[in-house]
């Protein structure tokens, strides 16, 4: 019961995200906006419910199937990059060094909490 509640709050989260993409006529996906939404409830929280976090534990688990339709499909679009080759190579190139780079500083912040939060112990 505890995972369905975190699935429902991910699911409204990301009609939430969609209906702000159809009002506004963004061209950003509504799961994306909606993520942004979820991220800044819980920095506005500063806590992750016990729900939400299992949820996320069931789908990380299942991640690579949840990415894969998204890959194959370029598969089948693949001639419409004819002359944006160079454009394609740059965006996934710097989007893996911010994705990284982002992590890294992530990890080094969390694992700054962990080392201050054991002084009290």
């Amino acid at each position: 019961m505890v995972m369905l509640r975190g699935f429902l709050v991910l699911v409204v989260f990301f009609l939430l995200g969609e209906a702000l993409r159809v009002m506004a006529g963004l061209p950003v996906s509504g799961g994306v906006l909606g993520m942004i939404m979820v991220t800044f409830t819980l920095m506005l929280r500063g806590k992750v419910s016990d729900e939400l976090a299992e949820a996320s534990r069931g789908l990380i688990s299942v991640l690579v199937l949840l990415i894969t339709p998204g890959v194959v499909g370029v598969f089948f679009i693949v001639d419409q990059f004819t002359g944006y080759w160079t454009t394609v190579v740059v965006a996934l190139v710097v989007g893996t060094l911010l994705s990284v780079f982002t992590t890294l500083l992530l990890m080094k912040n969390a694992a700054g909490l962990e080392e201050e939060g054991s002084d009290y112990d």
